[in-house]
């Protein structure tokens, strides 16, 4: 027992093994990438995939949640603000790191990291930690989520031009038929499929990150076979992370002082905090694959770096709300949904 205890990793240093899968799985395409008749099958198996993930996605999403979250509109825009138009201006102002800090497909992919919805599970878990509002954090997320399924493709078109793929129509009909046609089937079908998603969730969960999995695979083979990964130099890479590094920094301030002066009480800044300043590595990677094509694998490597960046900065954060004093009575600002995290099973 007591040699597990020394073995043990502090708990302030989450190391995410998903992160580690994702890892191994860009060395496996670095070293065996699917080339020819293997490419072919990799690619239509990682559009299934894709059309899983929003399929379940759609499915998972309670409508009812959603409409009842609405009663705190002021922290859901608070957020939805902070994800599709602080942090969209802040990838534009990245193109000032080209080409002296960033190449410009980096920047193309540091300004789609900028483009995808919040996270909805690790926003929650922080929030709740941190004793913060986790039922704003659940609606927040999910907002940010089914918005973005329409609006990150649509700002990518606009705002990365060609590099994205551009608006066409092709580009529009993948994004309808693998994100959006998905997605609606899900929740039309979830009356009659959501009880067996509940009572299965940790082998969908498998089928979640399994199906990711194959989409970095797919993304990062045609990146070698494309030979595009000469363009990353170590320090291309210490450019890019400390660039992220710059911009966690930015949007955690932006998020816990502005929040405080349009005033939130505490349980719902930190709500804002955690669900406006992160990024969902999970809905990004399907989206890259259609919105990049054959440019996907340097497109999601700084969605991949940020997403461990996250995980990391805010669960220290956490821990320390955590620690935090009780508030007042009128340190909160009473809302609907402004209820102590520990009433909310997780």
């Amino acid at each position: 027992m007591s040699r597990r205890r020394t073995l043990a990793l502090p708990s302030w240093l989450p190391v995410d093994a998903y992160i580690l899968a994702l890892i191994g799985t860009v060395v496996l395409a670095a070293l065996l990438p699917a080339r020819g008749t293997a490419a072919d099958v990799a690619g239509g198996a990682s559009t299934g995939a894709v059309a899983l993930l929003f399929f379940l996605y759609g499915a998972r999403l309670s409508t009812a949640e959603a409409l009842d979250g609405l009663k705190h509109w002021r922290l859901h825009l608070t957020v939805l603000a902070c994800t599709f138009l602080v942090f969209p201006l802040l990838g534009l102002a990245s193109g000032g790191l080209v080409p002296y800090v960033l190449t410009p497909e980096l920047q193309a992919g540091f300004l789609f990291l900028c483009l995808v919805p919040s996270t909805i599970q690790s926003s929650i878990a922080f929030t709740s930690i941190a004793r913060g509002n986790v039922p704003a954090a659940i609606c927040a997320g999910s907002f940010s989520s089914l918005t973005g399924i329409l609006l990150t493709p649509l700002l990518a078109a606009l705002l990365l031009g060609s590099t994205g793929g551009g608006f066409s129509a092709d580009s529009l009909l993948k994004i309808v038929l693998q994100l959006l046609v998905p997605f609606l089937a899900g929740q039309f079908l979830r009356r009659w499929v959501g009880g067996f998603l509940t009572r299965h969730k940790k082998v969908l969960g498998l089928v979640d990150r399994g199906s990711i999995l194959l989409v970095v695979y797919t993304a990062f083979s045609e990146g070698m076979v494309a030979g595009i990964w000469h363009q990353v130099t170590p320090a291309r890479l210490g450019g890019l992370l400390a660039a992220e590094a710059v911009l966690l920094a930015v949007m955690l301030a932006l998020t816990w002082y502005g929040a405080r002066r349009l005033g939130f009480g505490r349980e719902d800044r930190i709500a804002i905090q955690f669900a406006g300043s992160k990024k969902s590595l999970a809905a990004g990677l399907p989206m890259a694959s259609v919105l990049f094509g054959a440019h996907a694998s340097l497109a999601v490597l700084p969605l991949m770096l940020f997403h461990q960046m996250q995980l990391m900065v805010c669960a220290v954060i956490a821990k320390r709300r955590s620690r935090d004093p009780e508030p007042e009575p009128d340190e909160t600002d009473g809302g609907p949904l402004s209820h102590p995290a520990a009433t909310v099973s997780s």
